[in-house]
């Protein structure tokens, strides 16, 4: 019997139909999973992972027989259980003296990846079948993303900013999450809360037990070691069984009628209130984030407090509001900012800090590249900063709809930059055609395309449920024709009209609508992305066609 709760919380017990056992699969099947891996190569690989690409048709066979073998007996081949940990620095920035600043991952061999990947896609049709996904968790699921978890929260914190309500955001962290879970635990929540039973629990079982692992450090290795407890870090079912273990959490927060987003590891909880009932939120945050974190002790999991930050939230600057708040033995004072999974978030949900540390970043970027532009071609330059530069202003930026247009002109001024620099041209130049010539839609025409994308997975029901809950589709009281048009959203109303505009519930609606009714109505998300591309790039560079 294992206490996986605090007092009053228990896991919800599966009740629909067990996964008893995983199935054969075909040599096509293999074949095309082979196909869509990366070609990497572990040093515990008995040959090259480009040479088995290239001699796939004669070891796809024996691979497949591998697999079948493995997963019709419940078992995982000792052989697939070794790994090599080289240590990699989460941050540039980092400290390299300081071993909190690695993270463990570890190298494992292209067969098991394989075969690890043929067992999660029947997780997760076990898993969707059953509906036993984490609402708000977002990490490691199709259409999922940091970007949808964020949007969801600060739509929300927008629309409660709008109605004068105070907010508050509480970010918690936990400490080497993947490597404390406790097998025994995370066994008896597979069985009891998500029905995997008989073989296929049994896999899991020789897949986690007997794992061996060596540090490799600048072509130094340790002995082997055994692993106790934890999942590695690089695998394929590793993340998948660290959300399993931690899905009772959602539960936990639910009970406390606070909202909460999670990916991974990272959580975060949020409320918003009348100014007058600001100390009972307070109160009553605090008391989910002790739950939280006696479930997390109980559980073999530590909240690291040293990193859970604070954001309050107050369009009125109301007076005589607390400071911090208590967690744990700590109080952890309001911040005037907080990173939230790679993005900025001020107590004025303004983005402004997110904008310079975009522009920040980018410029240090093209600077680097600058460094050697004279050695590079044009196409090399385009990949450079395409990666480099581009990557950094699309970034979330469906976050950034809606801000001023003085914040859109420098990262505006960014792209402007990025451009001159792939043409060698001067700061006089016209940028306009050069845009044009690499095809490069603005920066304020890059976030609406965001915008709309996301709405289009809102329409063809591939969107995340919380953000699908935050649009409508608007249907006529009665249709004067049977060609009434089916894919427009209902633009929500508001009193008060200040950054509930920005919210995505107003502006993907307002954004989304004004498309020409063939974008909106395509068949196929590419042939929507081609569509709106076009569309877009034609309004800016060829406004009279």
């Amino acid at each position: 019997c294992y206490s996986t709760a605090p007092p009053g919380f228990a896991d919800q017990l599966f009740s629909g139909k067990p996964l008893t056992h995983f199935s054969a699969v075909s040599e096509t099947a293999v074949s095309a999973l082979l196909k869509k891996m990366a070609c990497k190569t572990c040093d515990l690989d008995p040959i090259p992972t480009s040479l088995l690409f290239d001699c796939s048709d004669e070891i796809v066979p024996a691979l497949t027989h591998v697999v079948n073998q493995s997963l019709l007996s419940g078992t995982f081949p000792t052989v697939f259980k070794h790994a090599i940990v080289k240590p990699l620095l989460k941050k540039i920035s980092l400290d390299q003296n300081d071993l909190k600043n690695f993270r463990p991952v570890s190298n494992l061999s292209f067969f098991s990846k394989l075969l690890e990947k043929v067992v999660m896609s029947q997780l997760l049709d076990h898993l969707n079948t059953n509906e036993l996904w984490p609402r708000f968790q977002s990490a490691y699921r199709a259409c999922h993303s940091t970007e949808t978890a964020l949007l969801r929260v600060l739509n929300d914190l927008l629309t409660a900013s709008d109605d004068g309500q105070v907010s508050l955001l509480t970010l918690l962290d936990l400490s080497a999450a993947f490597d404390t879970i406790d097998h025994d635990i995370l066994f008896h929540r597979l069985e009891h809360v998500f029905g995997i039973q008989n073989s296929a629990l049994s896999f899991f079982r020789s897949y986690l037990t007997e794992r061996k692992q060596m540090v490799s450090i600048s072509g130094y290795s340790s002995n082997p070691s055994t692993l106790l407890h934890g999942v590695p870090q690089g695998s394929v079912l590793g993340p998948i069984l660290f959300l399993l273990y931690t899905q009772p959490l959602s539960q936990i927060i639910d009970r406390h009628s606070i909202s909460h987003s999670e990916f991974a590891d990272d959580s975060q909880l949020y409320d918003s209130v009348p100014r007058e009932q600001f100390d009972s939120l307070l109160s009553n945050m605090q008391s989910c984030v002790d739950d939280v974190k006696l479930w997390m002790t109980q559980n073999k999991l530590q909240l690291n407090e040293g990193k859970t930050e604070a954001l309050l939230i107050d369009p009125q600057n109301s007076p005589n509001l607390p400071l911090s708040i208590t967690i744990g033995q700590n109080d952890i004072c309001f911040s005037r900012s907080v990173r939230n999974l790679g993005v900025i978030f001020d107590d004025k949900l303004s983005m402004k800090q997110q904008v310079s540390k975009i522009c920040q970043s980018a410029y240090l970027e093209l600077r680097r590249i600058s460094s050697i532009r004279h050695v590079l071609t044009v196409d090399a330059t385009k990949t450079l900063v395409t990666s480099l530069v581009l990557s950094r202003l699309d970034y979330c930026n469906s976050l950034l709809s809606g801000i001023p247009q003085q914040l859109i002109d420098k990262l505006q001024k960014v792209q402007n930059c990025s451009a001159r620099l792939i043409f060698k041209t001067s700061k006089c130049t016209h940028v306009s055609p050069l845009l044009a010539k690499l095809h490069w839609l603005p920066i304020a025409q890059r976030i609406d395309y965001k915008i709309s994308s996301l709405c289009y997975d809102v329409v063809s029901d591939t969107a995340p449920l919380y953000l699908s809950d935050l649009l409508c589709l608007y249907v006529p009281s009665r249709s004067l024709r049977s060609s009434a048009d089916t894919r427009i959203f209902r633009i929500p109303t508001r009193k008060k009209k200040f950054q509930g505009q920005r919210a995505f519930s107003h502006l993907g609606p307002v954004t989304w609508n004004k498309l020409p009714y063939s974008v909106r109505h395509a068949q196929t998300q590419s042939q929507f992305k081609t569509q709106l591309k076009t569309t877009l790039f034609r309004s800016v560079y060829e406004p009279d066609s």
